[in-house]
């Protein structure tokens, strides 16, 4: 039996086929609302109806225009406070700022803690997260939410294509995505190993070392949370073709792929590119990558959580936890 009043979902702009595709799942129609940017770049939203006393989820992403996906979800939870929605829940496919966690050189702001008092700040009662960098980043919420994993949907692909895989070695592309990359290697069978690098600096540039691991003569996933600049990656796999790889796939949840990110990855030689539809993905960009991208879509999973949510019904349930 519902504990609140009915499901209201709203799609921000950055998030709009998602949103859909969740509002397919669940059999509900997404709700209608204006958003409008005045020539000063202020942004306006208005509700087409009322949502008092109901239980409302608001699906943005947060990945580029990341200023602008940013404060329409601030606004857009305001909104909704402020019409008296009974709760309010904050569907974040991909938090940004997630790397800025912790404060790893001196005189620099933790923004994902800043970035987590906004939303609260703005009227989020709860939220839903796909993926975080780092798991303390939950910590930064007075709120309650869930922090779910699209492990289950890129590892059950892969579990699909074992049999015409030689002898798959799962890879981490650094050694902080070890513990997700021994999660997923277990639930495949599959032996595994890593890349050691070294970050440069502030501007993305990291520097593969050597393959702890044996990659020669298998087929190789390397997985990793997301991918920005492509320059991990690109590192990634040309270290392990060095160490003899046979096919490579890549496997990553959110497909930020900014700036040439997209031109690189075409470049590489790499049998799929495997993500999930967290992050929108222009059509330009997808032309370049062809049919080795492939994403998978993440709706159904947000789709029973909000249904359980909405529910008062265990999400650990879910996942037989």
């Amino acid at each position: 039996m519902a504990v609140y009043g009915g499901i209201k979902l709203f799609a921000g702009r950055g998030s709009v086929p998602l949103a859909q595709a969740i509002s397919k799942y669940i059999h509900i129609p997404l709700s209608g609302h204006d958003v409008i940017d005045f020539p000063n770049e202020n942004i306006f939203v208005r509700l087409h109806s009322s949502v008092r006393g109901q239980d409302v989820y608001i699906i943005q992403t947060t990945s580029t225009p990341v200023s602008r996906n940013l404060m329409e979800l601030l606004i857009t939870l305001r909104t909704l406070k402020q019409d008296s929605a009974d709760r309010v829940t904050a569907v974040v496919p991909y938090l940004c700022y997630a790397r800025s966690d912790k404060k790893d050189q001196p005189r620099v702001a933790i923004t994902a803690r800043l970035v987590a008092d906004l939303i609260e700040a703005a009227g989020a009662d709860r939220y839903i997260f796909l993926d975080l960098h780092a798991g303390q980043i939950q910590g930064f919420f007075s709120v309650r939410g869930d922090v779910l994993t699209a492990f289950r949907i890129l590892s059950g692909y892969f579990a699909k294509k074992k049999k015409k895989m030689h002898d798959p070695v799962i890879v981490t592309a650094d050694l902080g995505f070890a513990k997700k990359g021994r999660n997923f290697a277990a639930s495949l069978g599959c032996s595994m190993a890593f890349i050691e690098k070294r970050r440069k600096g502030n501007k993305s540039i990291t520097e593969a070392l050597t393959v702890v691991g044996d990659v020669d003569n298998h087929d190789v996933v390397i997985v990793d949370d997301e991918i920005d600049t492509g320059g991990t990656i690109l590192q990634a796999v040309n270290t392990v073709k060095e160490y003899g790889a046979r096919d490579v796939y890549v496997s990553f949840v959110h497909p930020v792929l900014s700036g040439s990110a997209t031109e690189r990855l075409a470049g590489l030689p790499v049998r799929e590119f495997v993500t999930t539809d967290t992050v929108p993905i222009p059509d330009e960009k997808k032309a370049l990558l062809g049919s080795r991208l492939v994403t998978l879509s993440v709706a159904p999973l947000l789709g029973e959580v909000i249904r359980r949510t909405h529910e008062g019904r265990s999400v650990g349930e879910l996942f037989h936890e």
